[in-house]
This record gives C-alpha cells, sequence and structure tokens, in this order.
C-alpha cells in the first residue's frame, strides 16, 4: 500500500465525526489505491451511514462482516445500519456479537441499550447500560469496585471505594461509582453528598447530574430536582432517561398538562415501551381521562402481559370490573415461576379487586393477603417506631410548650392540613374544599417531613421533635417560610389557600402548630375497621408500610387516636374533626360544619364536588368524580371473619374511635 493511501485513510478517520462527506470521498480515494483494504471499506461504510445512504453502507458492511466476522467495529456499523432500516433483530444479534468481541466497545453497549429500549425490553437495556457504565472505567484503581458494583456485590463495592476516596477525596469517578452504589441500595440521601461535590468541581457532569436528579426524586424533592432536569434537557433534549425522569418529577409538583405532553411525544419515539405508556395512563387517569388511561393500561399489557402494576392500574380504577379473560390471563402469569417479585405482587392485588367485585370474598381475601405478604417481606415495618414517636411528641408538645410559642412561627394562614389515615375520605374533603374559590387543593406534599427530616438531621443541636425547643422565634418563623416556599411549586392558581391533604402528617401537628400557627388543621376519621380494611386491600405506590399487616394497622390507628386526642387537649379547637361516615349521611350538614370551621363562607359549590375538575393523582380519584355514595360503608363486614387480628391490635379503640 503507497504512503499516499494510508494518509487518505487517516484523515478519512479523522474526519468521519466532523465531515463524513470529506470522509466519503478520501475513503475512495484510498479504496482506488488498495482497493481490498478493509480499512478505508469500513470508514466508507460509516461515512455514507452518517450521511443517511443506508442502503449503500449495508451491502459494504455485509461484506466486511462475512470476511471478518469477529470484528468488533465492523459489527457495530452494521448494527446500526441494520436498525436504522427496520432490522431489529439482526441489529441486536451484530451489536450483541460486537461486544462479545470487545467488552470494552463502549458506544456499542449505548448502541445495544437504546435499540432494546426503544423494542421495550427494558431489562436487557439496563443490563446493556450496566455494561457501558462498567466499560467507562478507564482507570485501573477503579476496577476492581466497578466490578463489584456492576455485579451487584455492592458492600463490597462499597468498602473499595470507602478505601479510595479517603485517599483521593476529588477522583470523579469514584464520586460517582460511589453515588451509584448507594443509590442501588436505596441511600438517596447520602448519594447527594459525593455528586455534590463532583458537580463543584465539574458542573459538566452530566451523568452525576442526572443521577443526583434521580437521587433527589427518590426522595420526592421533585422541585430541587427540576433545574437539573432543566439543564440536562437544555444540554440534550432527545435523551429518554432525561424525559422521563422529568415527566415523573413534574407529575409530583402537579403539573400534569407538561407531563402528558412529555409522555405524548415519549411514546411517538419509543411506542414498544411498556412502561411508558403505564406512566402515561397514570397521568390520564389523574386529569380524569379514565377511557384514555384504560387505553393506555391495556396497551402496556399487550406488549407486557407479564406487567403486574397495569393489571393493578385497571383494578385501581374502580370504574370497571375486570372480566373472565383478565382472570385468566392473572392466574397464568401467577403460575409462572419466574415471575418478577413487584409484578406478582401486583397480580395479586388485581386479582383480590376481580374477585371482591364479583363477590367471592374469600378467595379475594387470599389474594390480597398473598399480596400484602409479599410488600410486607420486602418493607420491613416496626410498629414500635411510631408508638415512640407519639410518646415523645406528648412529653414535648404541652400546654405550656405550644402557648410560649403561640407568637412565633410563620403568619401566614395560607395551608389547610387534612390529615388522618389512608383511605378514610381525605381526598373527598380534599376535593370538596377545592371546590370552593378561595381554596385550591395542591394533593399529599412531602414537604413537611422532608423538613422534620432535616431537623433530625441536625444532631448537635437533638433530635426531632425535641429539637424545637432549642429554636428561636426566628428560626421558626423561617421554617414556617421554608414550607411555604417550598410548597409554591405545587400552586396552579391565586387562590389565597390550599389543601395539604398528606394523611400521615397528623404525626407532625406539633411542628405545624409551632412554625405555621394560623394554619388549619382537618381531621378526617373513619370507622377504624373500614379504614383499616380498605387501606388492608390496597397497594399503594410508596410508603404506608404499615397497611401490608392487619395487627399492624389496628395499632397505627391507635397511636394515630392517641396523638390526635393529646393535641385536642393541649391545642382545644385548633383541629377540625370530620367523620367520614357522618359526611357520607347528611352531606350538606357536615360541608357546612367543615367551612364554618375553616372561616370560609358556604358556597354551594362544595356540595357539587363531583363536577370539579382538577388532577387527583390518589387511589381515590375516580370515586371523588362522582357523588356520594353509601356503598362502601359498611363492605368491611363481607370480611369480617378474617379481620380478628385488626380488631384484636385496636382494643378499646374500636369503640372510642369517634373521639
Amino acid at each position: 500500500m503507497t504512503s499516499d493511501a494510508e494518509t487518505l485513510i487517516a484523515r478519512a478517520s479523522d474526519g468521519l465525526g466532523s465531515n463524513p462527506a470529506q470522509a466519503e470521498r478520501d475513503a475512495r480515494a484510498a479504496l482506488a489505491q488498495a482497493p481490498v483494504d478493509p480499512r478505508a471499506r469500513l470508514i466508507l461504510a460509516s461515512a455514507l451511514r452518517r450521511q443517511g445512504r443506508l442502503t449503500e453502507a449495508r451491502p459494504i458492511l455485509e461484506g466486511l462482516a462475512r470476511s471478518y466476522p469477529k470484528a468488533p467495529l465492523t459489527l457495530y456499523e452494521l448494527g446500526l445500519v441494520q436498525e436504522k432500516l427496520g432490522d431489529v433483530e439482526a441489529a441486536e444479534g451484530s451489536l450483541q456479537r460486537a461486544v462479545e468481541h470487545r467488552t470494552d466497545l463502549a458506544e456499542a453497549w449505548r448502541a445495544l441499550g437504546d435499540l432494546r429500549f426503544r423494542k421495550g425490553d427494558e431489562p436487557g437495556a439496563r443490563a446493556a447500560f450496566d455494561q457501558l457504565s462498567r466499560a467507562s472505567i478507564k482507570d485501573p484503581a477503579l476496577r476492581g469496585a466497578a466490578e463489584a458494583l456492576y455485579d451487584g456485590r455492592l458492600a463490597a463495592a462499597e468498602r473499595e471505594l470507602t478505601a479510595l476516596t479517603r485517599k483521593t477525596p476529588d477522583h470523579p469517578e469514584a464520586l460517582r461509582l460511589m453515588a451509584e452504589t448507594l443509590l442501588r441500595q436505596n441511600r438517596f440521601a447520602e448519594a447527594e453528598a459525593p455528586l455534590t461535590r463532583l458537580l463543584v468541581r465539574d458542573p459538566h457532569h452530566y451523568g452525576a447530574r442526572f443521577l443526583l436528579a434521580q437521587a433527589l426524586f427518590e426522595q420526592q424533592k421533585a422541585p430541587e430536582a427540576l433545574p437539573h432536569l432543566e439543564r440536562l434537557l437544555a444540554f440534550d433534549p432527545h435523551e429518554p432517561a432525561y424525559r422521563n425522569l422529568m415527566s415523573a418529577s413534574l407529575a409530583l409538583v402537579g403539573d400534569f398538562n407538561r407531563v402528558i405532553d412529555l409522555n405524548e411525544a415519549l411514546l411517538v419515539d419509543f411506542p414498544l415501551q411498556p412502561r411508558l405508556w403505564l406512566n402515561h395512563g397514570h397521568a390520564l387517569r389523574t386529569v380524569g381521562r379514565q377511557a384514555e388511561a384504560v387505553a393506555a393500561y391495556r396497551r402496556a399489557l399487550a406488549l407486557a402481559p407479564d406487567l403486574g402494576d397495569a393489571y393493578w392500574s385497571l383494578a385501581n380504577l374502580k370504574i370497571a370490573a375486570l372480566d373472565e379473560a383478565d382472570e385468566a390471563a392473572i392466574r397464568v402469569q401467577l403460575a409462572r415461576s419466574d415471575l418478577a417479585y413487584d409484578d406478582r405482587l401486583h397480580f395479586h392485588y388485581a386479582l383480590g379487586k376481580l374477585l371482591e367485585d364479583r363477590a367471592e370474598d374469600a378467595g379475594a381475601m387470599s389474594a390480597y393477603c398473598e399480596g400484602a405478604r409479599l410488600r410486607r417481606a420486602a418493607n420491613p415495618y416496626d410498629a414500635s417506631v411510631l408508638t415512640e414517636q407519639v410518646h415523645r411528641a406528648k412529653s414535648l408538645f404541652t400546654v405550656d410548650f405550644l402557648a410560649t410559642r403561640a407568637e412565633a412561627g410563620h403568619p401566614a394562614p395560607d395551608p389547610i392540613f387534612v390529615v388522618g389515615l389512608p383511605r378514610s375520605g381525605s381526598t373527598l374533603v380534599e376535593q370538596i374544599l377545592a371546590s370552593h374559590s378561595a381554596v385550591e387543593g395542591v394533593m399529599e406534599l412531602p414537604d413537611l417531613g422532608i423538613i422534620a427530616d432535616g431537623l433530625d438531621a441536625l444532631g448537635d443541636k437533638g433530635a426531632y421533635p425535641e429539637i424545637l425547643a432549642a429554636l428561636s422565634a426566628s428560626d421558626l418563623a423561617a421554617l414556617g417560610g421554608l414550607y411555604l416556599d417550598r410548597t409554591r411549586v405545587h400552586r396552579r392558581t391565586d387562590r389565597p389557600r390550599f389543601v395539604d391533604k398528606m394523611p400521615n402528617n397528623f404525626r407532625f401537628l406539633g411542628l405545624i402548630l409551632t412554625i405555621l400557627p394560623q394554619a388549619s388543621i382537618v381531621d378526617v376519621r373513619r370507622h377504624p375497621m373500614a379504614a383499616g380494611f380498605s387501606a388492608f386491600k390496597q397497594h399503594f405506590a410508596q410508603g404506608q408500610s404499615f397497611t401490608y399487616d392487619l395487627t399492624d394497622l389496628g395499632l397505627y390507628y391507635r397511636d394515630y387516636v392517641s396523638l390526635m386526642a393529646h393535641f385536642d387537649t393541649v391545642a382545644p379547637g385548633r383541629i377540625h374533626r370530620v367523620i367520614y361516615e357522618d359526611l357520607v349521611e347528611d352531606t350538606e350538614r357536615e360541608v357546612t360544619r367543615l367551612l364554618d370551621g375553616l372561616a370560609l363562607p358556604f358556597e354551594a359549590s362544595c356540595l357539587r364536588f363531583h363536577d370539579t375538575a382538577r388532577p387527583v393523582r390518589t387511589v381515590s380519584s375516580e370515586q371523588v368524580r362522582r357523588p356520594i355514595y353509601r356503598d362502601g360503608l359498611d363492605q368491611w363486614r363481607r370480611f369480617e371473619a378474617w379481620l380478628d387480628p385488626l380488631k384484636t391490635a385496636l382494643g378499646p379503640v374500636l369503640e372510642t374511635w369517634r373521639g
């Protein structure tokens, strides 16, 4: 070969990325001098691909692959061309062979992951992206930790990375790997520190920024995640991972118009991705587009019949019973030995709802119990933790403690906290209040819990709630202001008051009274057997770990009633109680009493709450879009024979629950 041909090949290779047309000319000139040189042929094919001339590139690459069946770059280029031409299976095979022959070929792993994601193979895509991450590690000092991480040996990876970061605390890839190791252990708050340190050193490390956005999202810190995602999308507006996480984060702050727009665009690009259809169904359900939500869930199941969450989502709509064909499909999946844990538990809950709707109560209860058993096994719950929290709250929040801080805190009267137990009517009360011209419903907000966790982390001053005793009036006012600032992102109107209906906020009543003394508090209470059974048969997307055992449910309800009784004593008149059964029996009287208790003038629209169009994200979304009905009040009695552990745990509260 002449030196001119070598020069042309080198120049063509260097120019491929920036000027493929010139690379093509140089490659053809090289081939004129060396007609069978495989390098020049590969560069020519790559240049043609980059110009969109796929049918010209394909025969060149196929010929090279026959002659050099173990050449990874040839197989990589062939895979790219095959997929673009619609031959997805052949493309996956070519890319798979490319990485088998060169395991560190990062671009081939990326292409393989992208292809699998587009075809709906999420586990396969994840595996390819893990290999991409592994291949990107070039520092020999990190290879052991990377191998441990991507083989699932997380404790070993953490040990190696801890030792390395002690020696070199600002090593960028060590920080990223440490964060990824923590994220895979669901230690999201801990993952923030190494990622933040890395981004201070390198603000353009988009991998770290994405991981930080993930860590924040998993802690329900969507307002903090959004600026990172905006920056990521400005860098690469087409990256599906960025778009998907943006959609999920916007859902947490209630911006469902943007969520649906993002989902629809993603589904144009990735119509075979079942989880995108599932997420789209959730968003459509939230805004009341029921028929479209059902169609999205059905599309997800058509693509992935083992996607248990889609069947549970259909059952959870509570507007149309699943049919015999659905039952047969569910039972086929449950008979599999290789069904994933998360899918299995969702299928059990869906089967339970199907059988309950058919009045096959024994089978329904059996299915609910199996779903709860699986959920509890993966999410242990210790009832004594809440009991201890209640004891500490009672000890701290006395009449004198609250009286000396009555003028502290932020003076804003904006928030209306609706508390209680899940499945006790809090969504209905929020919908009633959101039908008032002065009140906006913003759904369940995590911000009080986040503020309490932040106080708990200030260990040098004492744990929450005791740390509140050491805070000044200005400190308490600042915390109230922090809550208002954090929740502002959820506001969509200029109405002066808003409802935060996180039921578990009853645990933070003392915090509310201390940092937001003018806020309103509504306790929505339901018969403990009705509330307990309704919560037990419900699979919650997150949290509510106490609901997967009947004894834990009873103990939780007892602690809840005990704490509410304490605040009725130390802060008389501050909590307005709504009994769900009374609201159902005499809606107008109870709505009038509720509005009076909140110093709101009566508006007839509050009685027509089912006509109020607004996003509703909770499991009661379809129920509050209908007039009040009595059917569910005594539903638990059909299942009473199986509810003895709940009764026993409730003890005397079973008779005194109204307060």
